[in-house]
């Protein structure tokens, strides 16, 4: 009798890992190039799949960018999950939040853009992300313990609403992050790490000066 062999078996695909490389392709080229703009045929490339698998994963490119715009957000909410806010006073757990959010419009560049495009799409699919109120829901749970701390401990005033304090966080941290380009021409700032670090400093001073009762205040007798 001859030799048996043994026949190869076959490689069994990671469906999770797969997923997961094409959404990270995916948010660079919807980053870079828009939703016009992005090539399947590049996020395919960079993800090392097949352009069918993509379809057969997400849909077409419409579909591939919801999931990558729902991804950026699901990412945000998760860095902020981690922060142990619940150990911190009410004012460090304010000035946590806000240097993660600016950190993470820096170390995360496709955030920012893929905000920018949606928004001068009109936000038309950031409407059809069906759970999109339950991803931002733990932000917004947290962020409204840390207020009624802050104010059961007499420290913050009683009538902030967490949602719109957030953006108002969104915002201070935003603009420095995705104009820093022209705000280093216009202005001729140097802009690096070390600014943005400050930036992020001087937003907690401002928000807590906001927060803080009346007889809480610095440089308040």
């Amino acid at each position: 009798m001859g030799e048996q062999t043994t026949k190869p078996q076959p490689v069994r695909r990671n469906a999770k890992a797969s997923q997961r490389r094409i959404l990270d392709a995916a948010l660079k080229e919807f980053s870079d190039h828009g939703l016009a703009g992005a090539r399947i045929d590049v996020i395919a490339d960079r993800a090392q799949v097949s352009k069918p698998m993509i379809y057969t994963y997400f849909g077409d490119k419409n579909e591939l960018y919801k999931a990558a715009l729902r991804e950026s957000y699901v990412q945000i909410r998760s860095g902020e999950r981690k922060l142990d806010t619940a150990g911190m006073t009410p004012e460090e757990a304010i000035r946590e939040l806000v240097r993660f959010t600016l950190q993470h419009f820096i170390s995360k560049p496709w955030f920012i853009s893929m905000l920018n495009t949606e928004n001068m799409l009109g936000g038309d699919t950031i409407r059809e992300i069906e759970d999109v109120a339950e991803i931002q829901s733990n932000l917004v749970n947290s962020l409204s313990e840390i207020l009624k701390r802050g104010a059961d401990e007499g420290r913050f005033r009683n009538d902030v609403d967490p949602a719109e304090f957030y953006i108002t966080i969104a915002s201070l941290c935003y603009f420095p992050v995705s104009n820093r380009h022209t705000l280093r021409t216009v202005f001729g700032v140097a802009i690096d790490d070390v600014w943005l670090a400050k930036k992020a400093e001087e937003a907690g001073d401002m928000l807590i000066s906001y927060l803080s009762k009346p007889d809480n205040r610095p440089g308040d007798s």
